[in-house]
């Protein structure tokens, strides 16, 4: 039997992928949080085993970062969204490519700039939830 024949047909209105909620900068913020510690700790820390795994770890964890802002840029923000924030791509551009930067450095500046640009990031979404 087919699951339209069990279930009434309802039409559903979102701006996203699913009704709003599921999506937030605040995952990417999680994670570029972990990346600037982890790059503070890195530098506190001379033990060759604790650098090694700090810096697969962070590596993880900046590659999460993209990819929260990638999920967030392709589904939540729409057409209407880049009329109201003109600067909207090359803002998400660029954050993308911090969080890149952020894989292959250790500098603690890099980690700020990727947590500085999600914060722009979501200071305009959070004009969007309405």
């Amino acid at each position: 039997m087919k699951l339209t024949r069990l279930l009434p047909a309802t039409t559903v209105y979102a701006h996203c992928d699913l009704p709003c909620g599921v999506y937030d900068p605040a995952q990417a913020r999680i994670e570029a949080e972990s990346v600037l510690k982890i790059m503070q700790k890195y530098a506190a820390n001379e033990d060759v085993v604790f650098r090694t795994r700090a810096i697969i770890i962070k590596e993880e964890r900046a590659e999460l970062a993209k990819r929260h802002l990638w999920v967030l840029w392709t589904d939540y923000f729409k057409p209407e969204h880049l009329e109201q924030h003109p600067d909207l791509h090359d803002l998400f551009w660029r954050a993308t490519k911090a969080a890149g930067q952020a894989k292959h450095s250790v500098d603690p500046a890099d980690g700020q700039k990727l947590l500085d640009l999600i914060a722009e990031i979501d200071a305009i979404f959070q004009t969007t939830k309405k």
